[in-house]
């Protein structure tokens, strides 16, 4: 199904496509058009596909064919950059690395984080700021490391973008997140998911049910699907793979800027296929230092802020303890 028809067709759909051509080329009146459907779509289901997002199909292609180079290394190879190497979150997880629920006995998923890549004397790793660091890059993949930090460049851009977009559908400024953007803790996470046809999802998972942490989410997704989505019933719907369009979905710092007027919703990843899933999640975050505090157009005398103000990085800190097991 072509994106036209898509887009068409598009009105009953639980998870909206949204061309966003306006916000990426600059047009004023066309991006409150696109505002005004961020926003339904956020205080729906959280989640949405993108369309004319600006990001070349090869660039997408390339980012899978990378995930699909260093997963193909012997597990020796891949283990000499364990996350576990350091505290800033960089690096490999082997399959059962991370339990996102407890319910399961970990994720059965393989992954590589990378993040803004800092030298050891930038100001903030001198003073020893959790998620700030150097990339731990593998050896033995020559024009990888290129390869992904270009990926990772193009993504932080439609993450601007679609922060920015945002900001308008909450009748806030475009740029009013941007001093919070400044050396933002954004990441890119590629993955790979075994077939595992015949799973139970009460007990075997790809990636067990979670919201992200963070602020908006931004997912290439293969043909082979397996995203899930938790309806407000308990249902799960399937996110099905649709050619050209990135997966949106609101994380757990957004929904508490805006008071949980935007979703930060539940999903899950179940790879019921006979074969491999590839996917490249990146995660827009702030910078650690950003104040997350009830948004100015989210409150009022009849809905008074639901949270106290933190620190985007405590957050973090504290998501990753509980995911991982080990300290930030």
């Amino acid at each position: 199904m072509g994106i036209t028809s898509v887009l068409a067709d598009d009105r009953a759909r639980d998870i909206p496509v949204i061309d966003i051509s306006p916000l990426v080329v600059g047009d004023v009146s066309g991006s409150r058009a696109v505002a005004a459907a961020l926003r339904r779509a956020c205080t729906g289901t959280g989640f949405f596909y993108v369309a004319n997002h600006g990001v070349a199909r090869d660039a997408v292609a390339g980012a899978f064919a990378d995930a699909k180079r260093f997963f193909d290394q012997p597990l020796a190879a891949k283990e000499r950059i364990t996350i576990r190497n350091n505290t800033n979150f960089r690096g490999y997880t082997g399959l059962r690395g991370q339990v996102l629920d407890r319910a399961t006995g970990g994720d059965i998923k393989e992954s590589m984080y990378l993040g803004l890549d800092l030298p050891p004397d930038d100001p903030l790793v001198v003073a020893g700021t959790p998620h700030h660091g150097p990339n731990q890059w593998p050896e033995g993949l020559p024009g990888w490391h290129e390869a992904v930090l270009g990926y990772y460049a193009d993504m932080e851009a439609l993450a601007r973008t679609l922060i920015n977009g945002l900001a308008l559908s909450l009748d806030l400024p475009w740029g009013f997140f941007d001093a919070s953007l400044d050396r933002a803790m954004m990441s890119l996470r590629l993955l790979h998911y075994p077939p595992h046809p015949e799973a139970d999802a009460g007990r075997e998972v790809g990636c067990g049910a979670h919201t992200d942490w963070g602020a908006l989410t931004i997912l290439a997704q293969d043909e082979i699907g397996g995203l899930e989505i938790r309806r407000p019933s308990g249902d799960w719907m399937v996110a099905t793979p649709i050619p050209d369009t990135f997966v949106v979905n609101i994380g757990d710092l957004m929904a508490r800027w805006t008071n949980d007027l935007y979703a930060s919703t539940p999903h899950r990843v179940l790879n019921r296929s006979a074969y491999s899933r590839y996917s490249a999640a990146f995660f827009a975050n702030t910078n650690y230092h950003a104040l997350i505090e009830c948004l100015p157009t989210c409150c009022g005398p009849h809905r008074p802020p639901r949270y106290p103000p933190i620190l985007a990085g405590e957050h973090l800190n504290e998501m990753k303890r509980k995911s991982y097991g080990v300290a930030a």
